[in-house]
């Protein structure tokens, strides 16, 4: 399950969670630590980019409006503009990140390759 911004949600802590009460007990032990103190385990679940965003870590996400809502792609990298600025300094936020944009850039030469261009 790949997001449209290349992020692998099959290894996701987060979409993970909700099948491992030890992870999402982690996971709320740092955002407690670092984001909000009344953050509780049962709030860590997502279903991916694909599914319904009420069920989604992050409904508002800026790449998921861009990418499916405005230009109707299923990944970035089917957009003219790919790589675009903005995903590219997303890019450079995480090593997570990095590794997303760097799955779809090389999608994106695969399929040239495949295709003669």
């Amino acid at each position: 399950m790949i997001a449209p911004c290349g992020l692998d949600c099959s290894v996701c802590d987060i979409h993970l969670a909700p099948g491992n009460p030890q992870l999402a007990e982690e996971l709320a032990e740092w955002f407690r630590a670092h984001v909000d103190p009344q953050v509780e385990p049962s709030w860590f679940h997502c279903a991916g980019c694909p599914g319904d965003r009420e069920d989604h870590w992050s409904p508002d996400c800026w790449i998921l409006a861009c990418c499916v809502d405005k230009k109707g792609f299923r990944y970035c990298n089917e957009c003219e503009d790919f790589p675009c600025d903005r995903l590219e300094g997303w890019s450079t936020e995480s090593k997570k990140y990095e590794e997303a944009f760097n799955r779809l850039r090389e999608s994106t030469m695969n399929s040239k390759q495949e295709g003669g261009d």
